[in-house]
């Protein structure tokens, strides 16, 4: 027969035994597949054109945001030069259609600023009502891995990496190895984040000496990335701040900040 229906059957077969093509995708197909099949009511294949492919296409942008648009137009073009390869269909309608079209672009989200000056007078004030040394010490280090994600840009992991050895206290300057082993040092400007990063490797002088981090919980273990994200999200229900932060919106956020303030893109760049 060739209506829509078995001939798509026939596809994924195909797809399976022949292309030994995964489960998911196969599965992802029969989705895509099915939606064209009900669109056109398993219609015979041979009274398909151009036209009629185009109409599905609007269809499909009107319901669809544009990267599953994309998505399901390559399982619909696979499956038209399938039955063009069985000579099932003389002239392939996708050689007469441009499917060409923009994505929209997605900007990497920020944390406004006055947020971030939320979070962080928050933390401060949560260090300086602490009723116990230990919650004094345990709030101290959230504080300084708060504002050196903020004031450096660097990446959570990072950070989470960062030896006592790449922070050079003296010349207040960190040493960072990022994605492929490349290093940058980067000059901390502020001096209260430098006062800052000075009060806390005092207090965690021994731990940062027994485990070679400098970023250390009090049993001189590094941070991981979740300990960090369950801490930013503490502090922001503290702060009543709904809106879903992670560790690298600092890392855009920081970006942001030295391009409003006139900085060359090309030393921001170097700097991340």
């Amino acid at each position: 027969m060739n209506t829509l229906i078995p001939i798509t059957e026939k596809y994924l077969e195909y797809c399976k035994s022949q292309k030994r093509i995964d489960y998911k995708t196969i599965k992802a197909y029969r989705i895509d597949l099915k939606q064209f099949t009900s669109f056109y009511n398993n219609t015979d294949i041979h009274t398909l054109s151009a036209a009629d492919i185009e109409n599905f296409i609007g269809y499909l942008h009107q319901n669809f945001k544009p990267k599953t648009v994309k998505r399901k137009l390559a399982s619909l073009k696979a499956f038209f030069y399938y039955l063009e390869y069985k000579s099932i269909i003389e002239i392939n309608p996708f050689n007469r259609i441009k499917t060409k079209f923009r994505e929209p672009l997605l900007l990497p989200k920020t944390i406004p600023l006055h947020m971030v000056e939320n979070l962080l007078s928050t933390m401060y004030k949560e260090y300086s009502l602490a009723h116990t040394a230990y919650r004094k010490k345990r709030t101290l280090l959230d504080i300084a891995v708060l504002e050196t994600l903020f004031s450096t840009g660097m990446r959570i992991s990072e950070l989470c990496n960062l030896k006592s050895s790449d922070v050079d206290m003296h010349d207040e300057v960190i040493r960072i190895y990022g994605k492929g082993a490349k290093e940058r040092i980067i000059q901390i400007g502020n001096e209260d984040v430098i006062n800052l990063l000075k009060s806390y490797e005092n207090e965690y002088v021994s731990e940062i000496q027994d485990s070679g981090y400098f970023f250390t919980n009090k049993n001189a273990t590094p941070l991981s990335d979740q300990a960090v994200r369950r801490m930013i999200n503490k502090y922001c229900s503290l702060a009543a701040i709904e809106l879903h932060i992670t560790p690298h919106m600092f890392r855009h956020t920081f970006a942001t900040s030295l391009l409003e303030a006139d900085v060359d893109i090309r030393y921001i760049q170097e700097m991340l």
